[in-house]
């Protein structure tokens, strides 16, 4: 059983990379990746999770000159796509239970709503292949799975390049986590039985 559970994982996360490189493709004309991308992928609870985003820098491309990241780089009251070129990509082999949300087995696009405040909320959108920016709320409420909130931490160290974390928690089930500058913004998760 957890063979074909890999296997159909895999099988997925294949068919997902395809299309996004399919679609990156086509758009590559209209515009041009400037970040590295990553992929992430851990297994919780028997459960493989993974996330596919771009990684920029806190310096400006091509100079020595550090960006204001947040409040800056990312606007404040405005969604960001998280990450860099296209959309986070997040994959799921089972179902997962964000805050409120239940997510079924398959691809979502991740975004964050950060705020002056300092908060934030986790937008989970079940439409995939998007480039990320400009995000038109209006037109994708229909796409929303719903806005999760986000635990907002200081790091001692500065992150120069935005980084995303997937981690089992000691006690069951995950954390999400993303890093920039000296900000830690976080999710736990769990795995649906």
């Amino acid at each position: 059983m957890k063979r074909f559970g890999l296997v159909n994982t895999l099988m997925v996360a294949t068919r997902v990379v395809a299309s996004a490189a399919a679609m990156a493709q086509a758009q590559k004309k209209a515009r041009q990746r400037l970040s590295p991308h990553e992929t992430i992928s851990t297994v919780v609870d028997g459960n493989r999770v993974m996330i596919v985003y771009g990684r920029p820098y806190t310096k400006k491309p091509g100079t020595e000159e550090a960006r204001k990241i947040w409040g800056g780089l990312i606007p404040y009251d405005a969604v960001w796509r998280t990450g860099a070129d296209e959309a986070t990509l997040l994959v799921t082999e089972q179902p997962i239970v964000i805050g409120s949300l239940t997510l079924a087995p398959g691809s979502y696009t991740l975004f964050t709503y950060p705020t002056a405040d300092g908060s934030a909320k986790l937008i989970v959108n079940k439409r995939i292949g998007q480039w990320g920016i400009p995000y038109d709320e209006k037109k994708e409420a229909a796409n929303e799975l719903g806005r999760v909130d986000l635990k907002k931490e200081t790091l001692d160290q500065p992150v120069d390049q935005f980084t995303m974390a997937i981690e089992r928690a000691p006690s069951g089930g995950g954390v999400i986590s993303m890093m920039w500058e000296t900000t830690k913004y976080s999710v736990p998760f769990s795995v649906k039985k």
